[in-house]
């Protein structure tokens, strides 16, 4: 594949709470399943430790991983990264994995529109392009304590949020909360608007206690700036120093397109075989059923 990744041996000189032994127990364990895809040693590793090293919920979340994407094509399949359902998004929504850490050592996400006009924004194929973004930034990234999201507000109507289906909701935080290989920490909605209280209504019944307790809201930067995130972590625009925010999104967005081999050969050996399943095979409806416990995250 075309993406540079990174290094097993510096990921296990950060992290000495990963073991080789579990990491490629976990591996040979994956890697036998019938119905499962083959996946390399990092790809356990980063499964391990978004697990906080429990070999059982990283099997859980690994399997979850792969079946969601197998079953949710909307997300996941046809994934063409100069397909117009995915270069119409790069212009309403940016992605960005910021530079800087946290002084925690947690990596930044950044949220937000750039472009606020309603009829442009559809949910489900900026749901696909932040799955792609991900999928490169963790790939070419080490590994982090955490990472915290940042959602601004800022360009948000109500008219947005009418936008968003909920059915493509439901899935996309149910990725977010039991596949995707990452220790979330905290999201911080920034710049809040005056119907917050129905973004967290929407939000509500697809999410878990543990991460409804995540969430915090500012309707300034001075409840979060250095509070919460280090102003050396943010970009200009936000009263950091980071640099330019739309420098990163461009880099960001770069990057995904470079790496458009990846995108094929993922999507034709990284997806289960229900038929070769031991037991009932999965459908869409049963992936909901896969509850991995919030892998098992802990809370600061």
């Amino acid at each position: 594949m075309a993406l540079q990744l990174v290094s097993c041996d510096k990921q296990y000189e950060k992290f000495p709470q990963l073991i080789r032994s579990e990491v490629l127990k976990l591996q040979d364990w994956y890697n036998r399943q019938p119905h499962t895809p083959s996946i390399t040693e990092l790809e356990a590793m980063r499964f391990l430790h978004a697990c906080y090293y429990s070999v059982e919920q990283a099997k859980i979340c690994l399997d979850t991983y792969h079946t969601a994407r197998t079953h949710w094509p909307e997300f996941f399949k046809n994934r063409n990264v100069h397909g117009t359902d995915v270069t119409s998004q790069m212009k309403i929504a940016s992605f960005t994995l910021l530079p800087e850490l946290t002084a925690e050592g947690y990596g930044v996400i950044l949220c937000r529109l750039i472009d606020s006009e309603v009829l442009k924004f559809n949910f489900w194929n900026s749901v696909k392009l932040f799955g792609m973004v991900t999928d490169v930034w963790f790939a070419q990234n080490d590994l982090r304590q955490g990472y915290v999201c940042v959602i601004d507000m800022k360009g948000c109507t109500l008219m947005h949020l009418t936008r968003v289906n909920v059915i493509a909701l439901k899935k996309f935080m149910f990725y977010i909360q039991e596949a995707l290989p990452i220790r979330l920490k905290a999201i911080h909605f920034i710049n809040t608007v005056s119907f917050m209280d129905k973004v967290l209504a929407l939000m509500k019944p697809f999410t878990k206690k543990e991460l409804m307790n995540m969430l915090q809201l500012h309707a300034t930067m001075d409840t979060f700036l250095d509070k919460c995130v280090p102003k050396s972590a943010m970009p200009n625009e936000y009263g950091g120093s980071a640099g330019d925010a739309e420098k990163m999104r461009e880099n960001s967005y770069t990057s995904m397109q470079a790496n458009a081999r990846f995108f094929e050969e993922e999507e034709t050996t990284k997806r289960v075989n229900e038929k070769l399943r031991q037991g009932k095979p999965h459908g869409d409806g049963d992936i909901f059923g896969l509850d991995g416990s919030f892998k098992q995250l802990s809370f600061d």
